[in-house]
């Protein structure tokens, strides 16, 4: 990942947690806070994808499937 993307993606990632701080001292539900992270985060991994995270996640998978075939 570049060195741009990784600095958008930090800057999201705190823009996230500020907003769940806010809604926590706002004394808002813990489960909706937790849900508001989740799908922030979720919907950010869709605008910024960290392809060496998914590459070294799939090469984990394709290594576990090897070793369970064998």
């Amino acid at each position: 990942m570049d060195a741009g993307t990784r600095q958008k993606r930090v800057e999201a990632l705190e823009a996230i947690k500020d907003r769940a701080l806010g809604m926590a001292e706002k004394n808002t539900d813990p489960f909706e806070v937790r849900n508001f992270v989740t799908s922030a985060k979720k919907e950010l991994a869709y605008e910024l994808p960290d392809e060496e995270a998914f590459k070294k996640a799939m090469n984990a998978t394709l290594a576990y499937k090897r070793k369970k075939e064998s």
